[in-house]
């Protein structure tokens, strides 16, 4: 369903979801204005001169941004009418933008750039069957681990199945000794939990997402296998902020295996001691029976709606996909690329490390596309610990999650009631 500006205009008035007034059209003056952040508009100047533009759309402009305060800076700009050309946006950022109208959907013109494409990471910009944005780059998490300390437990990677993850932990802890576990899984961040559901095939939400699907069987048996972990004592019952330097906690074998992203490849080679250098992996998440799976990430590109040059924009889009285009992006910042060619052509997929994030990639399956949705996965974690922690049991914390999360959606099940949701 296509919601018109004056629906989600009314609707904002009635609900203080967000503060925002008036229309939205981008203000551009001569040119293009791209809004990008971290180290994506740092590199992105240096990408730029190296396109062939045509002329008249060699006069692009780069705006930076801090991560922490783009959120907050891209709905300031759609409420002030003062939004730029095109946009890099976290994909789970996209509902909201496609919500308020503050996006252009992808033309059919350019919908080619989306074929040599990950599937999950497509669909995590496909809301109500129009594509919103289109991937820029692309990351997921999975396991980071300690080559050595697997051999020394007789094997040559972490196995690929549950039961037999879970054995090989058993035989890494008691390898790595007393006062040392086999996982770390910080008990305040929710992407391990939620990669283990998304394993399990939990589906999260039901009913056109505006109600949790916590207590359906699949997020319960992912709770039990969570829970199992450190029941088991094969993962210490901590948070992030007590680990005091997660590089010489792996390096000494407190644990073996911790869960990150493509950024984490970087800090290994720099950070731990050269003699550790060949005794570290990566590998795909477990499931129950096989790969397991994983949220989909990254960043893709918008076009914000009313834009003087929608035509210039698309086909600024188009060129900053291009394989050549991406492989240069790649070289710069490191970023995966989002074309299964360039990974070829840059020689990712036979690299030991990197490799195993394509095939993470290609199990990865796309989240709920709500804007409460980080806020869901929040409460997700809180309640999750505190059964770590023996204040609930697995039926009563999967309870909960459903209750926090029913709650967060209220202001979306009464849009869906008044038409007004995607």
């Amino acid at each position: 369903m296509q919601v018109t500006r004056r629906q989600i205009t009314s609707a904002l008035a009635a609900l203080p979801l967000l503060p925002m007034i008036g229309s939205c059209g981008a203000q551009n003056g001569d040119g293009l204005t791209i809004w990008a952040m971290g180290n994506e508009a740092a590199s992105l100047p240096a990408l730029l001169k190296s396109l062939d533009l045509p002329a008249g759309a060699q006069n692009v402009t780069v705006q930076p941004l801090p991560w922490t305060a783009a959120h907050e800076k891209l709905l300031t700009g759609f409420a002030g009418n003062a939004l730029p050309t095109i946009g890099q946006v976290g994909n789970s950022w996209i509902a909201e933008m496609a919500a308020i109208g503050a996006i252009e959907p992808v033309p059919a013109s350019a919908h080619a750039l989306l074929d040599d494409q990950f599937a999950a990471v497509v669909d995590t910009n496909r809301i109500a069957g129009q594509t919103w944005a289109v991937p820029w780059y692309v990351d997921t998490r999975l396991q980071f681990y300690r080559k050595d300390m697997f051999a020394r437990a007789g094997y040559e990677a972490p196995p690929l199945d549950w039961a037999g993850w879970k054995a090989a932990l058993n035989r890494v802890k008691a390898a790595a000794g007393d006062g040392n576990y086999a996982v770390l899984l910080p008990v305040n961040e929710f992407e391990q939990l939620l990669t283990i559901a998304l394993s399990a095939g939990a589906r999260l939400l039901r009913d056109r997402n505006a109600r949790g699907a916590f207590s359906d069987p699949a997020f319960k048996a992912a709770l039990a296998f969570y829970k199992s972990l450190f029941d088991e004592k094969l993962a210490p019952v901590v948070s992030a902020t007590q680990i005091s330097n997660i590089w010489n906690e792996f390096a000494r074998g407190f644990f073996s295996i911790f869960t990150s992203g493509p950024w984490t490849i970087g800090d290994m080679k720099r950070r731990l001691p050269a003699a550790l250098q060949d005794k570290w992996g990566t590998a795909p998440n477990p499931g129950p029976n096989g790969v397991g799976s994983a949220a989909p990430g990254g960043s893709s590109l918008v076009v914000f709606a009313g834009t003087k040059s929608p035509d210039a924009a698309w086909d600024l889009v188009a060129r900053l996909l291009a394989p050549s285009a991406q492989l240069k992006f790649h070289q710069l910042t490191g970023d995966l690329p989002a074309r299964r060619a360039v990974w070829r052509e840059a020689g990712l997929v036979s690299d030991p490390v990197v490799a195993p994030f394509a095939t993470q990639l290609e199990h990865a399956t796309a989240l709920p596309k709500v804007p409460e949705w980080e806020r869901i996965v929040t409460e997700m974690q809180i309640v999750a610990e505190r059964m770590v922690r023996g204040q609930y049991g697995i039926d009563e914390a999967a309870a909960e999650i459903d209750r926090r999360a029913d709650r967060l959606l209220e202001k979306r099940r009464w849009m869906l009631d008044k038409g007004l949701a995607l």
